[in-house]
């Protein structure tokens, strides 16, 4: 009995052994994993802490450039850019209108019929055409018209007082007729005379010819080929586009400026050119003192030679110039873009390197505009190809943290 108590109790004591050797075997495992769980994670901390190094890295990199354009010289000289440093300097103040370009007095004439009769016109005369004067436009035949042709009445209305003349000349020297009978005698032949030569030198056997009154273009055409015309009636007029007026609308508002007004630049609608009057040898001619009667404009009125091919008749953008202002930073319009209503403009950083630059706008006399902010004088600014640029802007092709300085 005592030797199976004695079993029984050395199996417990083997067996609570056991359980022992397993516990402790069971916890340095743990503690060898934890040890091995926190060298991963230093492990991944060190390098959460160099990617998020790296990373900050490279976003001051690309801050620092961020709003710098990258368009290579080579590709900017094929483009055409074109840089110019910003010098303050002189700017007129500008009132904007429209107006209208006319022919000047004395350019230009009207060619008239001479007969009554039906026309037709010599040739092909189209406007715009070149003409000598002299030229041959328009004929006008007046057979079979009632009143008759008018060559033949003034040759025979000729005839008859060239014969009472000669006749009357015979009497008077031997005092049968009187002297007053003669003078009216010699009167009507000399009028007779005048009369049928006019008529006669453009006559031929299509008609009256109608001739050109001045070198220039045809301008207009007045009448269609078959139209029944009056003595005096206008059938082509023709300029010489030598000089012409510039005729601007001005609001009444603008008035107490206007006596400051030397000159203008205007734009034509055709080929959206801006001309300059004082390349043109403008002057100003007048400004009305008071509005029309159906107008609530003014109008002001220059004269200048049409140097270039500027159409009289067509309507016109004008900028007039007012007052000199000094110290004023202007730039051409080729340097600004558009965008929502804003106006940009492009500096240049260096060689390669641009940047874009938020401006406000002043006056505007058609090719440069006052520039109120957004730029300073020593400023380098892209004057021509600002498209160009603008476009490198919206391309990713070069990235911007690529480029070194």
């Amino acid at each position: 009995m005592k030797k199976l108590i004695f079993m029984g109790i050395l199996g417990l004591f083997i067996l609570g052994s056991c359980n022992s050797k397993s516990n402790s075997g069971h916890e340095g495992h743990d503690h060898g994993t934890e040890a091995h769980d926190h060298e991963h994670e230093g492990h991944d901390h060190e390098a959460e802490g160099e990617g998020h190094e790296g990373h900050d890295h490279s976003n001051e990199a690309a801050s620092g450039h961020s709003d710098e354009i990258i368009l290579p010289k080579a590709k900017a000289d094929a483009a055409g850019v074109k840089v110019s440093i910003i010098e303050p300097g002189s700017f007129e103040q500008v009132i904007k209108t429209s107006g209208q370009v006319l022919a000047a007095q004395g350019d230009e004439s009207v060619a008239v019929a001479t007969v009554p009769g039906v026309v037709s016109f010599r040739g092909k005369v189209t406007e715009g055409m070149s003409v000598g004067k002299g030229t041959a436009l328009v004929s006008i035949s007046s057979n079979n018209i009632i009143d008759g042709d008018p060559v033949q009445r003034a040759r025979i209305a000729y005839d008859i007082s060239k014969k009472e003349y000669e006749r009357m000349k015979t009497l008077v020297k031997n005092k049968i007729v009187s002297d007053k009978e003669f003078a009216q005698a010699e009167q009507n032949y000399e009028n007779a005379r005048l009369s049928y030569e006019a008529i006669a030198k453009n006559h031929s056997a299509s008609g009256q010819a109608v001739t050109s009154p001045i070198s220039g273009y045809v301008k207009n055409i007045l009448v269609k080929e078959g139209d029944y015309v009056t003595i005096g009636q206008p059938l082509v007029s023709v300029t010489q586009n030598r000089r012409l007026f510039l005729r601007a609308e001005v609001s009444e508002k603008y008035y107490p400026y206007l006596r400051n007004i030397g000159s203008a630049n205007f734009r034509t609608p055709y080929d959206n050119k801006v001309y300059e009057l004082k390349e043109l040898t403008g002057r100003l001619l007048s400004f009305g003192k008071a509005a029309g009667e159906n107008s609530f404009y003014i109008p002001v009125t220059f004269e200048f030679d049409n140097k270039g091919d500027i159409i009289p008749g067509s309507f016109v953008e004008v900028y007039l110039l007012s007052t000199p202002m000094n110290n004023v930073i202007s730039l051409p319009r080729t340097a600004l873009t558009e965008e929502q209503g804003l106006f940009f403009v492009y500096l240049q950083l260096d060689e390669e390197g641009y940047k874009k630059q938020e401006v406000t706008l002043g006056a505007d006399n058609g090719k440069n505009v006052q520039i109120l902010s957004g730029v300073k004088a020593g400023d380098r600014v892209v004057t021509e190809g600002a498209y160009q640029v603008k476009l490198a802007s919206a391309s990713n092709a070069i990235p911007a943290h690529s480029h070194e300085h």
